[in-house]
């Protein structure tokens, strides 16, 4: 009898163990890196391994938080772009947004004043279906030969984009990486798997704290 309890206490420990699991796989909560190439790791072999989505993913298993990054990176995507897909990408549980979109505009020319309306509503489409979800972005910049007036106007849209919207800014996506030939592809515009790494760092300063 002693050893039929203790079989009967095994296996109410084994349940209680398979609950416990299924609540932590629950409570798995996501963040949604939206952005272009940058994002989406163009260029590399392993963009799976390499693009600092990834690199941040590695972070969070590392510190074994309860979170899980998809990757919702589109090579070529603007802003325009970007607000077309958004609604598809939140078919999906949101708790944290990291929108890194507004490079390809800044190198097409097009108005930055566009691009702040194309980021905002990205933002309020967010904020409307997920209104708990945390909003990050992701600043980028344009080199001098865009021109003094359109380089400054591009960078002060996303730190007046991210105070309008109470997001949690990162100043430059691209920092210590953008113009530096030995942390990006022949392109001289998408990071190489090192440049990734310093990516991930940028990103992880500030995504830290909000997991």
């Amino acid at each position: 009898m002693h050893a039929g309890i203790i079989r009967l206490l095994f296996f109410w420990v084994l349940i209680g163990s398979a609950g416990l699991l299924r609540g932590a796989e629950a409570e798995l909560r996501t963040v949604v890196f939206f952005g272009d190439s940058l994002t989406a790791g163009y260029g590399l072999e392993n963009p799976g391994a390499n693009s600092y989505p990834a690199l941040i993913q590695m972070k969070i298993d590392a510190k074994e938080l309860p979170w899980r990054v998809v990757n919702a990176g589109l090579s070529g995507e603007t802003t325009a772009g970007g607000l077309r897909r958004v609604d598809w990408i939140l078919r999906q549980p949101v708790d944290i947004f990291v929108l890194a979109l507004g490079a390809n505009d800044g190198l097409r020319g097009i108005p930055p004043a566009v691009s702040r309306q194309n980021l905002e509503q990205i933002l309020s489409r967010v904020r409307a279906r997920y209104p708990s979800a945390v909003l990050v972005l992701a600043g980028m910049q344009m080199p001098p030969q865009m021109g003094p007036e359109f380089a400054g106007a591009f960078g002060r849209m996303f730190p007046e984009v991210a105070e309008k919207f109470q997001a949690r800014l990162i100043p430059f996506l691209l920092a210590e990486v953008g113009g530096l030939p030995e942390l990006n592809q022949g392109d001289g515009i998408h990071p190489n798997p090192a440049g990734h790494t310093i990516v991930a760092e940028n990103v992880w300063k500030i995504l830290l704290p909000l997991l």
